[in-house]
């Protein structure tokens, strides 16, 4: 149910009528925006200007958020805004002639956001999504589970990046580690493979290990089944088998992180600045780190977090969302503010350093450089995603990495 996150000081209208306008914020649990209190000191800032403009916020998770929202979009009771990400909004509803068009945002304030996050929220010259921050999509290890299995030495502590080759080596120390009651964790790390959620995580991993990518140079065909992604396949298959990985049929990503957190495993597959708010732990170090790659240097998925207004048929809840959208967004104070609440970083070069003096933040930021193709919004995204993870358990039950590789190529092409 909706939970008002901010209320106005005269009632509020569902119509165009003019005067006040209720809107309808459904967001997707990112970074600290885990509920609707969250919301309620930006709403009420905004509120101060805006009085007759009220905001319900609704929060949604990524484990079934997917599907309230298609269940909502049937039944006509789509929300007036949505803060998510470019792969659904963009890849997904814009193109299905839902979303209103926010270029006049874009045109006042979008001047200083940076050509890669530009191109990702827009689709055919038209921009539908109005973004906040940015972070890359990276890995995170129990750094003193790596410490005691002597594992530490195959990452370079500084710029946090290791090899292929370094992971194999870390991989097969902990289970040894495992294995002579070292250390209490139960696995090294989970290849979860049950559902989309996260999946971000295992395409990086297989693609980074032997510096290979998800689709080809031109963007016209994916490119799971690649000499080098049926490699990297293969070694994660060998990896499994010989206990130095995992794999679960059963578990998306969320599941994997709380075996994480609760030091059931020793890595993550899935992290960023989102999750380490969500899944932090006092009981012992988490460190981030980029993905191994074969030559050590990873190329990373990212995470744009913004907003979209769906097309409700009304121009005045349309009008009042940008209205809203521009504050959080713009405001020389609540901009700002927002975007550290989202535990990410600024898409506006004029905010400058947020986290000035956090080390562990400008490392973070600096991955910047590490930021691959971002192929998320292309035609058939959504349909194409099942595929992987049911390639993934193909391949963990024994199945030819190849000739898995090559079924879901076909699939997802299609």
């Amino acid at each position: 149910s909706e939970t008002p996150a901010g209320s106005s000081n005269a009632p509020a209208s569902e119509t165009s009528s003019g005067g006040a306008v209720e809107l309808n914020l459904w967001s997707f649990n990112i970074g600290g925006f885990t509920d609707a209190a969250a919301w309620e000191p930006i709403v009420a800032a905004f509120n101060e200007a805006n009085p007759d403009i009220t905001i319900n916020v609704t929060p949604i998770n990524y484990q079934d958020g997917d599907q309230k929202l298609t269940t909502a979009i049937t039944s006509g009771q789509a929300p007036d805004i949505i803060f998510e990400g470019p792969e659904r909004i963009v890849g997904n509803y814009a193109r299905e002639g839902l979303m209103v068009d926010l270029s006049d945002l874009w045109t006042a304030g979008g001047s200083d956001i940076a050509e890669g996050i530009s191109s990702v929220s827009q689709l055919d010259g038209t921009y539908y999504m109005y973004p906040l921050s940015v972070a890359a999509h990276c890995m995170a290890i129990n750094y003193e589970v790596f410490e005691a299995a002597g594992a530490l030495q195959y990452i370079d502590e500084e710029t946090r990046t290791w090899t292929t080759e370094g992971f194999e080596a870390a991989m097969a120390a902990i289970k040894t580690a495992i294995d002579n009651g070292t250390v209490t964790v139960a696995t090294p790390g989970i290849v979860y493979c049950g559902a989309q959620g996260g999946d971000q995580g295992t395409r990086a991993l297989v693609n980074n290990l032997y510096s290979d990518y998800y689709v080809n140079e031109d963007g016209t065909s994916y490119n799971a089944n690649s000499e080098n992604n049926v490699k990297a396949l293969t070694l994660l298959q060998t990896m499994v088998n010989d206990g130095s990985l995992s794999a679960n049929a059963s578990f998306a990503a969320a599941d994997e992180l709380q075996q994480f957190q609760q030091e059931t495993c020793a890595m993550t597959f899935c992290w960023g600045t989102s999750n380490a708010m969500s899944y932090a732990s006092e009981d012992y170090t988490q460190i981030s780190v980029p993905f191994p790659s074969d030559d050590g240097v990873p190329e990373l998925e990212y995470l744009v977090n913004g907003f979209c207004v769906f097309d409700n048929g009304d121009d005045a809840k349309a009008a009042a969302s940008k209205e809203f959208i521009k504050f959080i967004c713009d405001d020389a104070e609540w901009g700002p503010k927002s975007v550290v609440q989202t535990g990410a970083f600024p898409v506006r070069a004029s905010y400058g350093n947020l986290y000035e003096g956090n080390e562990e933040m400008s490392l973070l930021a600096s991955w910047t450089q590490y930021y691959g193709p971002y192929y998320n919004t292309k035609e058939g995204f959504a349909a194409m995603r099942p595929l992987w993870f049911n390639m993934l358990q193909q391949v963990f039950n024994g199945t030819p990495a190849q000739e898995a590789a090559d079924a879901f190529n076909t699939g997802a092409n299609a």
